[in-house]
């Protein structure tokens, strides 16, 4: 089997307690037939700092972008984005979007910082990967207004109604499941799944968080997707050797990547 992470966290995990560092958190996952991450940053510092410990493996590509929760860490600069972000190791633009859920006093910065990561992904032709927490309505709207139907793009870890949905799919846009698909008060979440084309489906972690069950209560990590990916088979009605396949397919076509020879291997 060849699956992807296609959202993990792999500057967050713990290297004090259960992982030596990086490359030994990839080989765990590769023991579970997680050939390849997609590893996320979530401000432009962290971006370089990933890119430094990560820029000889082939296994692992890299998002550049600000998340909405760290709008404030550092002074937005879009020229230095769209230079970091034409890196050929970076395949998306984010994690951005919106969340009001913990952040609600700085909306229109929130807004202002999305909407210009938009036009970069649209520049770049890079698709996005979408935030949204008690926003839903107005990241819709935005990737409408921006026009972001032109360079695509993924709600990540999805936890939304069946509205976001179907407006995200309207867009040409694909849907991750993360390990909340396992929960057990997560029955909304799977009916939305259950009407998502198979065609339209990723599978992520977003390590460290949100470890699938058995984990639960437990820090999540890439090896965990395997998880994920299981779980949503037996919810969609095929095996898990094709929920493999159709999931790293769809990661393919959406990230504009050739991962064809790492799966011969």
């Amino acid at each position: 089997m060849f699956i992807v992470d296609s959202h993990c966290h792999l500057d967050s995990l713990d290297y004090e307690n259960l992982h030596q560092n990086m490359d030994e958190v990839v080989e765990k996952a590769k023991q579970r037939d997680v050939q390849h991450l997609l590893s996320i940053s979530t401000t432009l510092s962290g971006f370089e700092r990933l890119q430094t410990a990560l820029s000889q493996r082939q296994d692992v590509s890299l998002s550049c972008g600000v998340h909405p929760l760290n709008v404030e860490d550092e002074a937005f600069d879009g020229e230095k984005m769209r230079r970091l972000a034409q890196n050929p190791q970076v395949i998306a633009i984010g994690e951005c979007g919106l969340d009001y859920y913990y952040s609600a006093d700085n909306k229109a910065k929130q807004q202002r910082i999305f909407a210009e990561q938009i036009e970069i992904a649209k520049q770049l032709n890079k698709p996005l990967i979408i935030h949204t927490r008690a926003a839903r309505e107005d990241t819709i709207d935005l990737l409408k207004q921006g026009g972001a139907q032109k360079c695509g793009g993924v709600m990540h870890c999805f936890t939304e109604n069946q509205w976001t949905a179907d407006q995200a799919l309207e867009l040409g846009f694909y849907i991750s499941v993360s390990g909340i698909i396992t929960f057990r008060n997560a029955q909304e979440i799977r009916d939305v799944i259950q009407s998502v084309p198979l065609d339209r489906l990723l599978v992520e972690t977003d390590s460290p968080y949100l470890a699938p069950v058995p984990y639960r209560g437990k820090q999540n990590q890439p090896a965990y997707v395997r998880e994920v990916c299981e779980y949503l088979a037996v919810l969609k009605g095929v095996s898990a050797v094709e929920m493999a396949q159709i999931t790293t397919q769809n990661f393919e076509r959406l990230f504009k990547v050739n991962l064809l020879t790492a799966r011969q291997a």
